[in-house]
């Protein structure tokens, strides 16, 4: 069984920052892309960022050069780093991961998501 672990979501300030961290663990072989994506009440879930295994990463519009996504590949863990925070930012943000298992397919895997809030 793969799990996929995520932490960090909180209640923060307008302009304020935020780690998201989210740890895969259990029967893995290897991991292609990891990504974070969000959803706000009443809005459909939305790709906030992405990263592949060799580092290559790509941003929604909306937080470009505010969020920072990054990974651990000896860790199995991705990052999002988030700055200058917007209350447009609140959101249940989930963590997402292409996994491969020993003797498998690769299988799109979701964390249970991280609550991020931002108000004054």
């Amino acid at each position: 069984q793969v799990q996929l672990v995520e932490s960090g979501g909180a209640l923060v300030q307008p302009g304020g920052s935020l780690r998201l961290s989210c740890a895969a663990s259990g029967s893995i072989f290897s991991i292609n892309a990891m990504g974070w994506y969000r959803q706000a009440p009443g809005k459909e879930r939305e790709l906030v960022a992405a990263i592949t295994s060799g580092g290559n990463t790509n941003y929604a519009d909306s937080v470009k050069g505010r969020f920072t996504i990054s990974r651990d590949n000896a860790k199995n863990t991705v990052y999002l780093q988030m700055n200058s925070l917007k209350p447009e930012d609140t959101a249940v943000y989930y963590c997402n991961a292409d996994i491969i298992q020993a003797g498998g397919f690769p299988f799109d895997y979701w964390g249970q998501g991280t609550q991020v809030t931002v108000s004054s």
